[in-house]
């Protein structure tokens, strides 16, 4: 058998050596010649996979190791009689940590407490909804709005026009379709809060980075948080240096994610195939390189928050990276793009962490717990 796989895709040899021929290949290079004899395609979110690159091919199972399928062409697919699978959930644990860690960032340079801002998430899947339940586990005000999820199960869901009139954050976890491309355009841009935050770790399109890029400068009040980008891994360099925090689509990039996606696939791969599972990711997880933490009972729920959350993951360095990569010509600025994602940095999830707390504190137990760290 032989396999086709983006290069930066984790533990590719301990899952799949022995299904058969392993090729690796920068994602966004993978093309139809590539293929051709290929029986497995595993790719990322940066390869289209549609009817011209598998037309004169003998894929029968395409995995992307992503939560998001908008790289797909599912119609063709499932015409063509390709099996496919993609990893729903694998890295939201890692973009809830991004956004809870850069609404920490923000709040302490805007000098106002978070716990008094209103939370509204837009898109309540695999990402948002984990995020809605953590800030509702810290005891935040969170309003959701989630048509789809609306209109099959009701419930406290709120149109997008409240959202927009009455919250001063706004975290988007939509998928892009049709319904969702510049689902943020120039008018509800326009009708954000003053003040208001905006944080997109869903897919650049969703918001309407021109127009994003014409308001920002009449509108100092605003602060947003970009980490995915319109017409990637080409990025708006003015409209990056607007925003408060930038990276380069790595929010959810943290190592148990990626290592998760991949066993993911491997096990949607063994049931396509009919093969049995040999292989477990809890054998390959390597240890945490900080295991647990010690608070005192005393300590204060806010400062053990940021402390917690930034132990874990700082955006700030993964800003830093990536306004230093955004330099040279666009060939270069683009070639930055991917090699940070390729290179990224060793980061763990906030769920890993141990915490033990010496003397009782029933508000610093809630937080750990809220936070979804084991409390020892």
């Amino acid at each position: 058998m032989h396999i086709v796989a983006d290069e930066n895709i984790p533990l590719l040899d301990a899952f799949f050596a022995d299904f058969g021929s392993l090729r690796l290949l920068p994602g966004r290079a993978i093309s139809a010649a590539d293929v051709r004899d290929a029986d497995l395609l595993l790719v990322r979110s940066v390869t289209t996979v549609d009817r011209s690159l598998l037309a004169d091919s003998q894929v029968r199972f395409v995995g992307t190791c992503t939560i998001g399928t908008d790289h797909l062409d599912l119609a063709y697919l499932n015409e063509a009689g390709v099996a496919w699978s993609s990893a729903p959930g694998c890295n939201a644990r890692g973009v809830v940590d991004y956004v809870l860690s850069s609404v920490l960032t923000l709040a302490e340079r805007e000098g106002v407490d978070p716990a008094t801002r209103v939370y509204g998430v837009v898109g309540a899947g695999q990402v948002g909804g984990r995020l809605v339940s953590l800030l509702r586990g810290l005891g935040w005000q969170v309003l959701v709005c989630d048509p789809p999820r609306q209109l099959t199960e009701g419930g406290e869901f709120v149109e997008l026009q409240r959202i927009l009139e009455t919250c001063d954050v706004i975290s988007l976890h939509t998928p892009l379709d049709a319904g969702t491309w510049h689902l943020f355009d120039e008018s509800r841009l326009d009708a954000l809060r003053p003040g208001s935050w905006l944080i997109n770790a869903s897919r650049g399109a969703v918001v309407d980075n021109r127009a994003l890029r014409r308001l920002l400068p009449q509108r100092p009040d605003l602060k947003v948080v970009l980490d995915v980008w319109e017409g990637e891994p080409q990025v708006d360099v003015e409209l990056a240096a607007l925003c408060e925090l930038a990276t380069p689509h790595i929010a959810g990039y943290s190592l148990d994610g990626k290592l998760r996606g991949t066993a993911q696939i491997y096990q949607a791969c063994c049931r396509a195939l009919g093969l049995a599972e040999q292989v477990r990711l809890d054998d390959l997880l390597p240890p945490a390189w900080l295991g647990a933490l010690t608070l005192d009972g005393s300590a204060d729920p806010a400062w053990a928050l940021a402390m917690l959350c930034r132990t874990v993951y700082d955006p700030r360095r993964d800003d830093a990276d990536f306004r230093r990569s955004l330099i040279g010509d666009e060939a270069d600025r683009r070639a930055g793009f991917d090699r940070l994602r390729k290179h990224y940095p060793v980061r763990r999830e906030i769920d890993g962490l141990q915490v033990r707390i010496e003397g009782d504190s029933p508000r610093l137990e809630a937080l750990v717990k809220a936070l979804g760290a084991t409390l020892l």
